[in-house]
């Protein structure tokens, strides 16, 4: 853990990890390529067995800037993640708040536009389905069909604006996350990045769309599956009945 740097903390990047010891380090240097002021970054690790954890720390160790690695006991969530996250960024001072994957299929090149938009936005979204956005053609069809539809399915579930109801790949200015409130988010998993998209609508946050083409991880194995999905759809009917 690295908090102590002379350099302020302008930008956070929240990564959740478990098992991404071949591809962490590759998107730390990718992200770090970009030249972004005030850089940070906050690993949350899950326990993974491959070592992710200690690479993180090994990585801080050496970092110029703010880099918090958040080690845990076992998987607790993706959603349980991303809050354990983002509270440590803004406990560090963040003024912008983004979420990444650690698998390299959020393209860092992308962060500086998203970092942009946040300057007459509150929450920037890499859109996977919004012009000019699109997914890996490497995809079968069976499986962009599948998330294509399974994103509508939910937009229509949660009365949703934006076009990617599930996008993981996000920026938030400060204020954004205190205003959504990181307590007040319950779910985990896939359903977690819609009911995010949720709450910042039903707050009157305005939400813009950055494009770009969602990449297939390069190393790993997906952690997605029909059964996660079905899951979230049963989570976000109950979550928009309680609202």
């Amino acid at each position: 853990m690295n908090e102590s740097s002379p350099n302020p903390l302008r930008v956070a990047i929240v990564v959740p990890t478990y098992n991404e010891a071949e591809t962490l380090p590759v998107l730390i240097e990718k992200v770090r390529e970009q030249n972004i002021a005030g850089l940070g970054f906050v690993v949350v690790d899950d326990g993974s067995p491959d070592g992710t954890g200690d690479i993180a720390d090994a990585i801080a160790d050496e970092f110029d800037g703010v880099f918090i690695v958040l080690h845990r006991e076992g998987k607790q969530g993706l959603g349980s993640a991303y809050r354990a996250g983002f509270q440590a960024a803004l406990d560090a001072g963040a003024e912008r708040i983004f979420e990444m994957d650690a698998d390299l299929s959020h393209p860092p090149e992308v962060l500086n536009g998203l970092i942009g938009e946040l300057d007459n936005a509150d929450v920037a979204v890499a859109s996977r389905y919004t012009a000019g956005g699109g997914v890996d053609p490497g995809w079968s069809w069976g499986r962009q069909q599948i998330s294509y539809w399974g994103n509508v399915g939910i937009r229509m579930i949660l009365g949703l604006k934006v076009k990617d109801a599930t996008a993981g790949f996000k920026g938030f200015r400060r204020k954004s996350l205190e205003t959504i409130g990181i307590d007040r988010l319950r779910l985990s998993g896939f359903g977690f990045q819609a009911e995010v998209a949720y709450r910042s609508q039903k707050a009157g946050l305005r939400v813009v769309e950055h494009p770009y083409v969602f990449m297939d991880r390069t190393a790993g194995k997906s952690k997605m599956s029909f059964g996660i999905v079905v899951e979230a759809f049963f989570h976000l009917s109950w979550l928009r009945i309680r609202g």
